[in-house]
């Protein structure tokens, strides 16, 4: 198998920006079971307890604001204003909703009109979560029911919906599409000198083929595996550093998008690789027969463990930086005095200005972290072995 051939890079492509699109339905609910259960029906709001105090409403609030960022939405909102007049006014769009529940379901998110409002497709009703923003199916009054343990039961549809996170890996794709066509078109006019923004992306991109892929995958093997690596690298990086804008996005800390970068990587590993590396895996040369029979389950779940690590150390680096940053923030209010918010303020600016080198650091260690397994698959193994 060729990693370098075109037709190749596009199905990778495809499956790099295709695969975090999808959610799972749940199971149908058990209708006998569900009622033999206790059943709580709750009407989903935005509204605080009013038995709080003003304190633990205001912490409260920011709870649930700091939570909202990190989750997907239906609809990009740029703004909100008129709390005050208890009016709030959303500036932004909506985004296409699409489900699939005994057929396709296809409407505009502002039906939901942010989440409090009951969407009616082809006589079913839907509604989002605001727990885990996912769409379930409801009654037309938006009823969930939860078990004994808080989760919902109600049926939830397939959705393939535009969000928010969506909207963001398709905008970065083009942007990448155009940015990185113009730079090759700039090398082939220009007699291999970069042009525009090509002068501050070819360093980086010599950098990684350099000072990543040549000395962790050889220079053999090197350059089937290079548009991989230069996608994810520019594709991670660029959406982190989106996550730090006022747009509100937080692609990245999707764990489903994680696991798609983690589940691409693992596949080229494995389809790429070597005999001498599956026999290093199964049959472990130099090795004491008995033992062979011992590591050799443990090294194939080692090959599983690490695209693991890959999807949890990117998800849960950048949703902990999100956390904090937004805790700062969330503390400027809560001081609310000369000292204290201005405190918090600060703390909040610096830390942004290292999570923008956090943006880059994830970047380059998943990037490494590929070519270092790439490097494995490939590796050539020269056993002496004596015959007696």
């Amino acid at each position: 198998m060729v990693i370098s051939k075109k037709p190749l890079h596009f199905i990778v492509a495809t499956l790099v920006a295709c695969l975090p699109l999808f959610s799972f339905a749940n199971p149908t609910v058990d209708t006998v079971k569900v009622s033999t259960e206790t059943e709580v029906k709750t009407k989903e709001t935005h509204e605080v307890p009013q038995n709080l105090s003003e304190e633990e409403k205001a912490a409260l609030e920011r709870k649930n604001y700091v939570k909202h960022h990190l989750l997907d939405s239906h609809d990009f909102t740029f703004f909100t204003y008129g709390k005050e007049e208890e009016h709030l006014t959303h500036v932004g769009f909506s985004l296409p909703v699409i489900l699939w529940d005994n057929g396709i379901h296809f409407f505009s998110s502002s039906k939901f009109e942010h989440g409090e409002a009951v969407a009616e497709s082809n006589g079913n009703f839907y509604k989002i979560n605001h727990h885990d923003g996912k769409v379930y199916k409801t009654d037309s009054a938006g009823t969930f029911t939860e078990d004994e343990k808080g989760h919902v039961t109600n049926a939830k549809p397939l959705d393939f919906s535009i969000t928010k996170n969506v909207l963001m890996i398709l905008i970065v794709g083009l942007i990448m599409l155009s940015l990185f066509a113009g730079l090759g078109k700039s090398y082939k006019k220009n007699g291999s000198i970069a042009k525009g923004a090509g002068r501050f992306f070819e360093p980086i991109i010599l950098y990684i083929r350099d000072d990543i892929a040549i000395p962790n995958i050889g220079e053999k093997h090197y350059k089937k595996y290079m548009s991989f690596l230069l996608t994810t690298f520019f594709f991670i990086w660029f959406l982190n550093m989106f996550g730090l804008t006022p747009l509100g996005v937080n692609v990245t800390g999707n764990i489903a998008f994680t696991a798609a970068l983690a589940i691409i990587t693992y596949l080229i590993t494995t389809f790429t690789a070597k005999k001498d590396y599956w026999g290093h895996i199964f049959w472990m040369p130099g090795v004491p027969v008995p033992m062979k029979f011992i590591l050799a389950p443990i090294e194939l779940l080692g090959t599983i463990i690490k695209p693991f690590s890959l999807m949890i150390r990117l998800y849960a680096n950048m949703v902990a930086g999100h956390i904090v940053l937004m805790s700062l923030i969330a503390l400027m209010y809560t001081f609310n005095s000369p000292i204290g918010s201005p405190l918090s303020f600060f703390l909040a600016f610096v830390l942004s200005l290292l999570e923008v080198l956090v943006a880059l650091l994830q970047a380059y260690i998943f990037t490494m972290l590929a070519a270092l397994y790439f490097g494995s698959a490939v590796e050539e193994h020269h056993h002496e072995e004596a015959h007696h």
